[in-house]
């Protein structure tokens, strides 16, 4: 892909390390671009989801750049923004998790309603140089206490979660850049997607590898909540080519991505089991850790915009994403079991 100059194109995301940062940094690649990553300092590395795409930065051929940066540090990130001047920017990094929101909001807050507030300050003063368009990650959570079924880029907002009211600023935000500012800046209304990178602590993946883990005597029980919550889930390798047609339109607007179609967990346990040919009913129990103070019982999302105006649409069903997720954790299980043999070899 080349910008108005005839130059390959160069991409900034945020929250490169995650889930839908590590497919979007291969799909960016895939279309000839540049890609440079924000990734927070640590004494560790994260850098799991895409060390099989890093190469190294000094390399002639390299294309994928990383920088330490953190989206709460507005002037570091205005900075990064100006020097590596993106033709698009993906800012995709926040306090993700809707569980953990409740317990530290204050810092979901900073890093998903003020980070994105970052973003889009750092993308106006590029703006005023060369233009640059954005996409914000925004959340089918932010629908909450549902107010009609399915739920469209006009249903109304009921944030039932500190997350959930943070991704709310940022969405309006986003749509305020665009309107005051003439930024051309995008909300992605993505409903939950999943897949073998999905963080073991989000339900599905949770389920996925505790389910692989009982399949070789690795694990006895799960402890999940909610498991009459109902979900829209998707896959995310489809959804992020989504988030990349938003910023191809010619127009800036809002989507939501979905499946129109939902599954409660006892669903999503029935196909993850079965495909190991187990019965979740004899290994799973309910815990009320688990329960979010306040629920949101049903997601379900219209794509309908999006098929008719970008050509999206989903292309993995509920089931097939549970079984790919669960042979990847097979796997990992299968190792976790030799590793467990070898040291217990070693010890005897």
């Amino acid at each position: 892909m080349s910008n108005a100059s005839g130059n390959p194109k160069t991409a900034l995301i945020t929250g490169i390390t995650g889930q839908d940062g590590s497919y979007l940094a291969e799909l960016l690649l895939e279309e000839g671009y540049f890609v440079h990553g924000i990734v927070r300092r640590s004494s560790t590395f994260n850098t799991d989801r895409i060390d099989h795409i890093y190469t190294d930065p000094h390399n002639a051929d390299a294309r994928l750049f990383l920088h330490y940066g953190d989206l709460t540090d507005g002037q570091n990130l205005t900075n990064l923004v100006l020097n590596i001047e993106p033709d698009e920017i993906y800012n995709l990094g926040a306090q993700s998790h809707v569980r953990v929101s409740f317990d530290n909001p204050v810092y979901t807050v900073q890093t998903t309603a003020v980070g994105a507030l970052n973003v889009l300050e750092a993308a106006r003063q590029l703006n005023r140089k060369k233009p640059t368009r954005v996409y914000q990650a925004s959340s089918s959570e932010m629908f909450g206490d549902v107010l009609e079924t399915p739920q469209t880029e006009k249903t109304p907002f009921q944030p039932q979660s500190p997350y959930a009211c943070a991704k709310v600023y940022a969405f309006h935000q986003t749509v305020n850049y665009r309107h005051a500012y003439d930024l051309f800046a995008c909300n992605g209304i993505l409903f939950n997607h999943e897949s073998p990178r999905r963080g073991e602590t989000f339900v599905t993946r949770k389920i996925t590898r505790a389910a692989t883990r009982i399949k070789l005597g690795l694990q006895e029980k799960l402890y999940l909540g909610n498991l009459d919550a109902k979900r829209d889930w998707g896959y995310a390798k489809d959804y992020v080519r989504g988030m990349w047609l938003m910023l191809q339109h010619d127009t800036p607007d809002d989507y939501v991505l979905a499946t129109g179609e939902t599954y409660t967990i006892r669903q999503f346990l029935d196909y993850t089991f079965e495909h190991l040919e187990l019965d979740w009913k004899d290994y799973v129990e309910t815990d009320p850790r688990y329960f979010r103070p306040t629920e949101v019982d049903l997601l379900l999302g219209d794509y309908s915009k999006a098929k008719n105006v970008l050509g999206w649409e989903p292309e993995t069903s509920c089931k097939e994403l549970a079984q790919l997720m669960v042979d990847y954790d097979l796997e990992l299980a299968r190792n976790e079991a030799v590793r467990a043999t070898i040291a217990q070899g070693k010890s005897a």
